[in-house]
C-alpha cells in the first residue's frame, strides 16, 4: 500500500481500549481492532495514559504524546504489528 492508495475514509474517527485490544474506527464505517500485544508501549501504559491520544498524519495517524507512540491506519489495515528491537551486544 502506497499513500496514493490511501482513501480519505481511512482517517481515524475514534480510538478505544479493552483490556486486551486497540479499536479505531475509521470515518468510512469501519472499525479495525487489534491486539494490545502487538504494541508494548500501549500494553504497558496507564489509562490516562491511552486516552490521552490525538490524531496526526493528515487525519490518518494517531499520536500519543506521553508515551511517544505512533501509528498509522495503514499499518492497522495491514495488520501489522509495531516493530520488535533487537539489541546486539557491544564489546
Amino acid at each position: 500500500m502506497s499513500i496514493s492508495d490511501i482513501k480519505p475514509g481511512e482517517s481515524v474517527k475514534n480510538v478505544y481500549f479493552t483490556d486486551d485490544t486497540l479499536s479505531v474506527d475509521l470515518n468510512d464505517g469501519r472499525t479495525i481492532t487489534a491486539p494490545l500485544a502487538w504494541y508494548p508501549r500501549l500494553l504497558h501504559a496507564t489509562k490516562e495514559q491511552l486516552k490521552n491520544w490525538e490524531i496526526c498524519g493528515g487525519g490518518f495517524g494517531i499520536h500519543w504524546p506521553d508515551l511517544d507512540e505512533d501509528l498509522s491506519t495503514e499499518g492497522l489495515l495491514k495488520g501489522q504489528p509495531a516493530p520488535r528491537k533487537t539489541f546486539t551486544n557491544v564489546a
